[in-house]
């Protein structure tokens, strides 16, 4: 995943305020006609093409945690995240993340980011991840705003060379209590390992890095790559 420039960070700006001529409007994922407006949003910023099989995987698997910003009826951002047992928590992974670059600054990217936490947050898991390039300030700016700390550098991480921070931001809960995810509100089938190696993996990160489908808690979301901020 290759990490996105970003510019500034964001400005606040909340759901359906004015942005610029119009309105912003925030929709979550319905159905496969909204597909196309993503991928060639994502294809547009960023600088590796992904096949279709790539976002199937992740909007399929987790629609709920997909959601579209709208100005003029036109996609000008867009979140893909998934979520899933890890060892002993159930974790939240936040994959993709653009925003078109005479929208960002505006606030929203932090308001992608603060739906898809919430959906989380309500479906039971027990942190977020994701990662960033130690040089990408405006994500971490981004990032720490809203509560993430950086749990670890991960050296070389990029196809750059660039060092990475993974992020994490924890939903702590009382000791003698299980996610909702472990009590039954999610069903565990639904997200257990999935089969990836139909997936574009040609990153060139160290292997021992990657987990699960091949890549990096896999999201495809190296932030360096793959995360356009507001």
């Amino acid at each position: 995943m290759v990490e996105a420039e970003v510019k500034e960070a964001d400005a606040g700006t909340k759901s359906g305020e004015s942005l610029g001529s119009g309105r912003i409007e925030y929709v979550s994922y319905k159905d496969e006609r909204q597909l196309p407006d993503i991928m060639a949003l994502i294809d547009q910023e960023l600088s590796e093409p992904y096949s279709i099989f790539t976002y199937r995987y992740f909007i399929t698997l987790w629609p709920d945690l997909c959601f579209l910003a709208l100005h003029e009826g036109k996609c000008i951002g867009t979140i893909v995240c998934k979520m899933e047992q890890h060892r002993n928590t159930f974790r939240g992974y936040i994959a993709m993340l653009v925003v078109v670059k005479q929208h960002r600054g505006k606030g929203v990217a932090t308001e992608l980011v603060t739906r898809c936490v919430q959906v989380m947050h309500d479906a039971g898991c027990d942190e977020v991840t994701m990662e960033a390039e130690v040089t990408n300030l405006g994500a971490l700016t981004l990032y720490g705003n809203l509560g993430f700390i950086r749990a670890k550098r991960l050296h070389r991480y990029y196809l750059n060379g660039v060092d990475a921070y993974r992020l994490k931001l924890l939903f702590p809960r009382p000791p003698d209590t299980n996610s909702l995810f472990l009590e039954g509100g999610y069903n565990m089938e639904s997200y257990q390992v999935h089969d990836c190696s139909k997936l574009d993996h040609h990153h060139g990160h160290n292997p021992h890095d990657h987990q699960h489908c091949g890549g990096h808690d896999h999201g495809h979301s190296h932030a360096s790559q793959y995360h356009m901020y507001s």
